[in-house]
């Protein structure tokens, strides 16, 4: 996106719709270079006869790939302004190398079936982490056929290696995607960048492998219906990057309601509370745990946003 800063925008709508825009364009605003970004790659992978010729794998030099894009945002502004006008959504499925550990974690700690609810689910793709197989070193957690393998970066102890089982799962986002219609999962392929086929390839096999559909709504009302306990399992709620996006209100309603539901937690039906957030201390996010009963905090290690890498602490206590 570093072009844009640099160059001379073309004349026509979409920069004069872009540079008349009001509030704040940044990521932690309306992330209008991403809406732009993604409007551009969603009409690469449709193929565009301009983009096509100079987006990865080519390689060219700066004043084609201006050309290309200048062209483009003239020629396709109806297709850019339609993007323009919603936020970047994108459903990180690295992120459950974070929570596969997690859930073997809490078998091996509990031995009871988890009943999962992710808050901040986007399309539902982290929901089934459990279909898919963590790959460190000789080490692999999973299923014997996974969707996919991850393979982060990975330091520290190795995880505990256990045999979860999913009693029943559900997740929440404000603006869920559904991976099984065809035009949300070209969304959540849009934001994933061409030079990043990793991402595309791991994406794809996510979105092959969705079985639960997302529930639309506020987080914190759609969790204050799930916190009855269900004796013989355990609940694990979790978020990876979504927590911090919440409002300050409610995020501390949700914490109040979940605390409350610990305090009941019992050795047949206990809690658990994961997050991987950014805390502001240090590199990537901290990955946090809490258990009930005994509320008991376990400082996990931390991760990259995007799963890359993890730096795990184990099953340390904090």
């Amino acid at each position: 996106m570093g072009l844009f800063a640099t160059k001379d925008w073309p004349a026509g709508p979409v920069t004069d719709r872009i540079f008349a825009w009001q509030g704040d364009i940044t990521p932690g605003g309306q992330s209008v270079p991403l809406r732009l970004a993604g409007a551009l790659h969603a009409l690469h992978l449709q193929q565009h006869h301009v983009l096509e010729q100079v987006y990865p794998p080519h390689v060219v030099d700066d004043a084609v790939l201006w050309n290309a894009v200048s062209m483009t945002l003239v020629s396709d502004a109806g297709h850019i302004n339609t993007w323009l006008d919603s936020a970047p959504q994108t459903n990180e499925v690295r992120r459950s190398a974070t929570i596969i550990p997690v859930g073997h974690l809490l078998d091996a700690h509990f031995g009871l079936p988890l009943r999962t609810s992710e808050l901040g689910a986007s399309g539902g793709l982290n929901l089934h982490w459990d279909a898919y197989a963590l790959k460190l070193g000789d080490m692999v957690l999973g299923p014997a056929n996974p969707a996919m393998t991850l393979t982060p970066d990975w330091t520290g102890p190795m995880p505990t290696v256990s045999t979860p089982t999913i009693a029943s799962r559900g997740g929440v986002d404000l603006n869920p995607l559904d991976p099984t219609s065809p035009d949300h999962a070209f969304r959540l392929q849009a934001y994933l960048w061409p030079d990043q086929p990793e991402r595309l390839t791991l994406t794809r096999a996510a979105i092959a492998a969705t079985q639960t559909p997302v529930d639309q709504g506020d987080a914190i009302d759609w969790l204050q219906g799930r916190l009855g306990h269900v004796p013989g399992q355990t609940h694990l709620i979790y978020s990876t990057v979504a927590w911090q996006y919440f409002p300050d209100e409610k995020k501390a309603e949700g914490t109040a309601l979940i605390e409350k539901a610990g305090q009941s937690a019992s050795a047949d039906a206990q809690l658990a509370w994961f997050g991987m957030e950014n805390d502001g201390n240090g590199k990537g996010a901290a990955l946090t745990l809490r258990l009930w009963p005994g509320d008991i905090t376990r400082n996990l290690g931390r991760a990259d946003f995007h799963g890359r890498w993890i730096a795990w602490n184990g099953d340390t206590a904090s």
